[in-house]
């Protein structure tokens, strides 16, 4: 069957005058015009192979949307009603992924669904409501369950854990729900966000199933962890990866001192406690703790005994060269994956869900790993001194 589209009617609006493109350009007629001869030829196609007394039965209407306006397209049908458009599929009301891919562009960014919809009607001429813009970035989530279960590379040198507090919505009230952020080094010397998971409070026991869920898909070993002070958290660590070292971070151990400090003492405080975290040696570190314990113990006891009783998970890493230590001395590159999170999700107070938290933060990581192509600063040398450090244990990894 031969299908004539009116090439014609598009070069006479062209010299009237109308746009190409846009809510009522000639282009978007033309677009109609071959999506309704593709369909005609299909039906046909679909008739021919059907044995029984199969015939067309007029059509139905549905409005589409296009990167060129909407339109209003006739979809034939059949008496028997088993004809599958297969260019426009039975619930499909756009006929490219180029807005869609827009529209998860601008969520990606943190943009608002009104924001997304106002920015899409200006560049397409094109409406989409609240419900239309969700229901494409609910094509995440399908996306985000399939990251979630991949598998996972056998060694890390470091990994990096922390959680980061949101209000979602659950049961008709909102709740504070940690949200949970897994970040690795690979053996590339590259980060890697190897979770996500979400759990009504931060504790030592959720930690563990998260830790579990990492050995499940293929991590067998971690040579360096660093954490917040979180109780049992080295203890959890450990009872699923037995030899691997814990590093307390120091930037929260000293948010969490300066709790306890009276405001009017802070900032002299916090200058004299960098005497301590940034000793040469451990041994030197002990002996600036009790000088500044003998200045401020008896005003603030509960600082000091804080310091004390994580003092070797505090100082884990005084024992490696200066290289290893600069990677593991704060949590700094996890405290920048959340500074991204609170970029995006600054403008949402709270959550209607889980899911729209979590796929607005995995839009965000998928983002963040674009950039993520260097290796940490030299690389080369600080993989080499954990290999000394760590006899044996990258040997199979690193084919040595």
């Amino acid at each position: 069957m031969k299908i004539e589209i009116d090439v014609e009617q598009f070069a006479r609006d062209i010299k009237a005058g109308k746009s190409i493109g846009g809510a009522n350009g000639a282009l978007g007629s033309l677009i109609k015009q071959l999506t309704e001869a593709a369909l005609a030829a299909e039906i046909d196609s679909h008739l021919a192979q059907d044995l029984s007394s199969n015939r067309k039965n007029g059509y139905s209407s549905k409005t589409m949307k296009s990167d060129h306006g909407t339109f209003e397209l006739d979809v034939p049908r059949d008496r028997n009603g088993n004809f599958e458009p297969e260019i426009v599929k039975k619930n499909q009301t756009s006929i490219t992924s180029e807005i869609e891919d827009k529209i998860l562009s601008l969520f990606a960014l943190g943009n608002s669904y009104s924001q997304i919809a106002k920015h899409i009607e200006d560049f397409y001429c094109v409406g989409f409501s609240k419900a239309t813009i969700s229901a494409v970035t609910d094509k995440i989530i399908p996306m985000l369950n399939e990251w979630k279960v991949r598998p996972l590379e056998a060694v890390y040198p470091f990994v990096f854990l922390d959680a980061i507090h949101y209000k979602v919505k659950e049961d008709g009230k909102y709740i504070s729900k940690a949200f949970y952020t897994v970040l690795g080094v690979k053996l590339d010397g590259k980060k890697e966000v190897l979770g996500l998971y979400l759990n009504e409070s931060e504790g030592a026991k959720f930690w563990l199933q998260v830790l579990t869920d990492l050995q499940n898909r293929g991590v067998q070993d971690i040579l360096i962890a660093s954490v917040d002070g979180l109780k049992g958290f080295p203890e959890a660590i450990n009872s699923v990866f037995p030899n691997t070292e814990v590093q307390l971070c120091i930037v929260h151990q000293i948010r969490n001192s300066l709790k306890y400090v009276g405001s009017a003492n802070q900032k002299q405080f916090a200058k004299e406690l960098k005497s301590v975290y940034q000793s040469f040696t451990k041994e030197e570190a002990q002996l600036e703790l009790d000088k500044l314990e003998e200045k401020w113990g008896k005003k603030y006891p509960i600082v000091f005994t804080s310091w004390r009783n994580k003092w070797e998970n505090l100082t884990v890493y005084f024992q490696y060269p200066e290289d290893i230590r600069r990677v593991i001395y704060t949590t700094n590159i996890i405290e920048s994956v959340h500074r991204q999170f609170r970029t995006l999700t600054k403008t949402k107070g709270a959550f209607p869900n889980d899911d729209s938290l979590l796929k607005l933060l995995f839009m965000g990581i998928k983002n963040a790993q674009e950039k993520w192509t260097m290796p940490i600063r030299n690389w080369s040398l600080t993989i080499s001194q954990l290999a000394i450090h760590f006899d044996g244990r990258l040997d199979d990894a690193l084919n040595l």
